[in-house]
């Protein structure tokens, strides 16, 4: 049953939805522009605020939805270790789907959504950390980067979290977000990152 719920999480995080949008609406691939990605990252850069918000919302629904497998087999409800192993793997859906060549997208958007559904209030906090920092320096991988950084934080200090996995995997997705974000913060280093305009569409600088 754990390896079926599994497959149900990574087929839900396969789902493309950038990739999706950017054909049927626009008649292209934003793999094919920007940084490359298909998250809602670049969809922002390639397609606009209205595509990048609606990509951002459906990829996020895909970690909310992949922990909620859980609720489908009575064993697992409830049990916070199988929530954040549906989580990972509709993660790795998001990076390497099945639905796109395997070329996706970072998968921060869809690890909101995996948080979300596990631990709210915390969410909510790095969600908050996220929109200060973005607002502050107009740079999304800075704010992703401290969004992630301050979940630990969040978890820890403010709602004593004691499940031991749980904190072990915030951990992990501070060096997740860290790993998928080197280039990132190779252009950082370099002063080569973009900053989102936005009241208009981001051209590079």
């Amino acid at each position: 049953m754990l390896v079926l719920a599994c497959i149900i999480a990574y087929l839900l995080g396969s789902i493309p939805s950038s990739v999706w949008i950017g054909r049927l609406f626009y008649q292209k691939d934003v793999r094919d522009f920007g940084s490359g990605n298909a998250g809602a990252t670049n969809t922002f850069r390639v397609l606009g605020i209205k595509p990048g918000v609606a990509v951002l919302i459906l990829d996020a629904l895909k970690g909310v939805a992949a922990v909620k497998v859980s609720l489908l087999f009575a064993r697992f409800a409830g049990d916070v270790e199988v929530m954040v192993l549906l989580g990972i793997c509709a993660v790795i859906g998001h990076v390497f789907p099945v639905f796109a060549q395997f070329r996706g997208g970072k998968g921060i958007a869809t690890l909101l959504g995996m948080i979300m559904a596990i631990h709210t209030p915390s969410a909510l906090m790095a969600m908050a950390t996220f929109a200060v920092v973005f607002l502050s320096v107009r740079i999304v991988s800075v704010s992703s980067i401290l969004a992630s950084l301050s979940f630990p934080i969040w978890l820890i200090f403010r709602y004593h979290e004691n499940s031991n996995i749980l904190i072990i995997f915030s951990f992990a997705l501070v060096m997740m977000v860290l790993l998928t974000h080197q280039k990132n913060l190779e252009r950082l280093l370099n002063r080569e990152e973009n900053r989102v305009r936005l009241l208009k569409k981001n051209r590079k600088t």
